[in-house]
């Protein structure tokens, strides 16, 4: 078992990993749209939002020595379910392998987030 750390991605915001190695598999914990640089969510629409969950999930794959084309599963948290398609869209611009999902809605998210994403991933 192997932790997994990319300074390209923001840190945890509590007692866990951006991501495990396990094997062949990476699995991620979920990624808010919070900007690394920044150290906060810049975005206040879903598919800022989004994107930003996804370059976050890039950055953290990247240093697990894989990519979004390799992710066969994600978990999809919305804080609101409005946001159902407008989340696809972005959503379908970088998950092109089209991986197993799962999307729910959630009361609320980390940090006031709109969206969140986690995912497995083969290496």
């Amino acid at each position: 078992m192997e932790t997994i750390h990319s300074d390209h991605a923001p840190a945890a915001l509590g007692p866990y990993s951006q991501a495990m190695r396990v094997g062949s598999l990476v699995y991620t914990s979920g990624q808010i749209g919070i900007d690394p640089a920044a150290g906060k969510i810049t975005s206040d629409t879903v598919e800022g939002q989004a994107a930003q969950v996804c370059a976050n999930l890039r950055a953290v794959l990247a240093a697990a020595g894989t990519d979004l084309t390799r992710v066969v599963k994600t978990t999809c948290f919305l804080a609101d379910m409005a946001d159902f398609a407008a989340f696809n869209e972005v959503y379908a611009r970088h998950f092109t392998g089209k991986p197993a999902r799962s999307c729910v809605a959630a009361k609320a998210l980390p940090a006031g987030a709109l969206c969140e994403i986690e995912v497995i991933a083969e290496v």
